[in-house]
């Protein structure tokens, strides 16, 4: 892991493309604000896990074939 210390104003550059500045602190929080190209995805990390476990679920679950026909011949009717 890097750590870096930045102020208020300060930035940090992740690739070319991607700036993370430090907005301000108050307390224990600190507000980041975020510069990226819209194709990348930007989740905070409990809702990145949440995502990734939706979409673990979703990919073991089974439809029997004849029942994803049907879906299909409902929809094209």
């Amino acid at each position: 892991m890097l750590v870096l210390s930045r102020k208020k104003g300060e930035s940090i550059m992740i690739g070319d493309h991607i700036e993370l500045i430090i907005l301000g602190t108050e307390g224990d929080s600190v507000r980041i604000g975020i510069n990226a190209p819209k194709h990348i995805e930007i989740h905070r990390k409990e809702v990145f896990i949440a995502i990734k476990q939706s979409n673990e679920e979703a990919s073991k679950s089974r439809i029997a074939l004849t029942a994803l026909g049907e879906l299909f011949k409902k929809r094209d009717q």
